[in-house]
């Protein structure tokens, strides 16, 4: 099993749709629906055998939860905040612009 590329708390963007998230859990393979897996176009269809991510996402128009895979994802460097109105139960913003679980989240 390959280990996870990304943290939790890690601000990430997708690579090839305009959104990004902060990553509030880790599966360490696909760990989905195959009705939802068999929904992506198979040309795209990621591989099951990598971490997949859950993701406090927005992009330009709303913010969700995502679930993607390690291939599909890249570090994002903006700096900018997220949105998300979730964001607050699950993480503090550090001074230097970082997520951080909460103290009662922790393992």
């Amino acid at each position: 099993m390959k280990a996870a590329k990304f943290a939790i708390g890690q601000v990430v963007r997708h690579r090839y749709f305009p959104f990004r998230g902060v990553v509030f859990d880790i599966d360490p393979e696909f760990n989905n629906t195959e009705e939802w897996y068999q929904a992506i176009p198979a040309d795209v269809r990621p591989r099951k055998d990598q971490p997949f991510y859950h993701l406090l996402a927005e992009n330009e128009d709303t913010e969700y939860i995502a679930y993607v895979s390690e291939q599909n994802l890249l570090e994002d460097s903006t700096g900018e905040p997220i949105r998300h109105p979730q964001l607050g139960e699950l993480f503090e913003r550090t001074e230097d612009g970082l997520y951080r679980p909460k103290a009662r989240l922790r393992h």
